[in-house]
């Protein structure tokens, strides 16, 4: 390989310096060393110069222990529903909230004494049909029931009770004879032959009997049989007060049981009624 001898420079001369460096080297020695110290500013400084902060909202998040509420989900046929702020009831609401459960408790309350005071009603009803005694059952009704008249009455004849009604209407036909006997007693002025028709009365007793018009000892008689038969003691009693006094004399004992039951019946079907109505009021007022 041959070289031009044009691009070879000749050797200086014996005895001349050489040239120093041109402007262009320096230029480019300053340029390297500013690159150098950029460098080393650069890996020294970097940590704080371009350190980032995180964000407070991100600290405060990652420093809360409490769980994030989850989102609320809606179907898809289902509108959002618009949240309502629910306040916290004051104390003049919980005040008559307690007083509208107060009247609630009271009439409920009232309602079931209304309901024990009937049933106590029909229990003492049936009790008291029979001839036995029936001081239990009103016991059991004076416990749920207000203090009345008609169970005071009641009180002083719940010992001992009264013949029932059938009972009544089965000894009636013996006291039946007995007063017209009675009623057709001759006085003290009577002759023999009507002392004698008297006495054979005795023996035999002839009236008549059904259902026999006007006002004669047999019609009497008669006419309250048939009452008695059918359970109708109150008018049973009002036929026989036509009687002459004799003939009332010889039914006085059986008027006694009569008029006993006829009362107590009377007193415990107004007591059942006044209970069957407070029972009734109540249930209307509530509905």
């Amino acid at each position: 390989m041959s070289v031009t001898p044009d691009l070879i420079e000749p050797p200086p001369p014996a005895g001349r310096r050489a040239r120093l460096p041109g402007p262009t080297f320096w230029m480019v020695a300053v340029f390297g060393l500013i690159c150098v110290a950029a460098g080393y500013a650069l890996s020294r400084f970097e940590p704080q110069v371009f350190s980032v902060k995180p964000r407070p909202s991100v600290i405060s998040d990652l420093r809360d222990p409490r769980p994030a509420a989850p989102a609320q989900t809606y179907r898809a046929d289902e509108p959002p529903q618009p949240e309502v702020a629910l306040a916290a009831p004051g104390a003049a609401a919980i005040h008559q909230l307690a007083q509208r459960i107060d009247i609630l408790e009271a009439e409920q309350a009232r309602t079931a004494q209304a309901a024990a005071s009937a049933l106590a009603a029909a229990a003492l009803m049936e009790a008291a049909q029979t001839s036995r005694p029936f001081a239990e059952e009103l016991a059991a009704l004076d416990a749920v029931s207000p203090p009345s008249a008609e169970l005071r009455a009641l009180r002083r004849v719940a010992e001992r009770g009264a013949p029932s009604r059938s009972a009544l209407a089965a000894s009636f036909p013996d006291y039946v004879a007995r007063a017209a006997g009675a009623a057709r007693a001759p006085g003290e002025a009577a002759g023999l032959m009507t002392r004698l028709g008297a006495a054979l009365s005795r023996v035999v007793t002839l009236r008549q009997v059904g259902d026999v018009p006007g006002q004669g000892i047999d019609a009497l008689l008669a006419r309250a049989e048939r009452q008695v038969a059918e359970g109708d003691l109150d008018h049973a009693l009002r036929t026989l007060d036509g009687l002459p006094p004799a003939g009332r004399d010889a039914l006085a004992p059986w008027r006694a049981a009569a008029e006993t039951r006829a009362d107590i019946d009377r007193r415990i079907s107004a007591v059942r009624a006044q209970a069957l109505e407070d029972l009734a009021r109540l249930a209307r007022s509530g509905a």
